[in-house]
């Protein structure tokens, strides 16, 4: 006789975060507990319970109007980290190119929690201090690759992602110190199509990123150039419209098509 498993409470776990995904629009962009009960065909404190539990986990979060729930920050996150050793071996020659005609380290990057995850690196000759080495951690919250990995994230769950505490506390010049101005300047990157800094996450540096698609068209990672701000500071807002080229050629590999290998 096969082990027993004891997964019904994770099946409908899932089943009401499916039903959030499915259900919650910009014209209703929560649900009430009631109503979730109401759908699933359960008991309203059931399903109160297992929201509570949820929201703790990042996984839904709530309405502090409404009182209703959404998806929540956390699975934006876990998302964009999932397959991510194919992504960077599929990544290699890309960040290859650029770091070649660029002459600068290139990396990408995905969210690991409230933090930038390096999984590949293509170092250059020159010199660059503090550079990020493979499987390495920073605060996302200064970061031009922090900023591409959520411009797409529904408002609230930017908000709920990253506090005014985590931008107060990241880098040693943040310039977005609130969720308002951050969500402005991701209004920006999303009209640009890539995102540039200079001086926030450390003093004299300067970096640019631009957004890799999965074959669902969902940002999945970021791929960046930082750089000393005396040598890259004047190109940067070339190299922000190279990334994209790039990232956008290896997003089409991402969904099938070909590309260098």
């Amino acid at each position: 006789m096969p082990p027993r498993t004891n997964t019904a409470g994770l099946s409908r776990d899932i089943a009401i975060l499916d039903l959030l995904a499915e259900r919650t629009t910009d014209r209703q962009p929560s649900l009430g507990v009631a109503r979730v009960a109401e759908l699933l065909g359960r008991d309203p404190s059931q399903v109160s319970r297992a929201l509570t539990t949820l929201a703790a986990a990042g996984m839904v979060e709530r309405d502090a109007e409404t009182r209703g729930y959404r998806i929540g920050w956390k699975v934006f996150a876990l998302a964009s980290v999932s397959h991510e050793g194919r992504l960077a071996a599929l990544a290699a020659p890309y960040l290859r190119r650029v770091a070649s005609r660029t002459g600068e380290t290139t990396v990408l990057c995905v969210l690991r929690g409230p933090d930038l995850l390096t999984i590949g690196v293509e170092s250059s000759s020159r010199p660059l201090r503090g550079v990020r080495l493979l499987g390495s951690t920073v605060p996302a919250a200064a970061t031009s690759a922090g900023r591409v990995l959520v411009a797409e994230w529904p408002p609230d769950a930017v908000r709920d992602f990253f506090t005014p505490q985590r931008l107060g506390e990241s880098g040693q010049r943040p310039r977005l110190r609130t969720p308002a101005a951050l969500l402005e300047e991701l209004s920006a990157i999303r009209v640009r199509g890539y995102a540039v800094v200079e001086d926030e996450f450390e003093a004299d540096l300067v970096g640019c990123s631009a957004p890799v698609r999965g074959a669902d068209g969902q940002v999945v990672a970021a791929m960046n150039i930082t750089a000393p701000k005396a040598r890259f500071g004047s190109r940067l807002e070339q190299g922000g419209r190279y990334l994209m080229q790039v990232a956008g050629e290896l997003s089409g590999r991402l969904s099938g098509g070909s590309g260098p290998g």
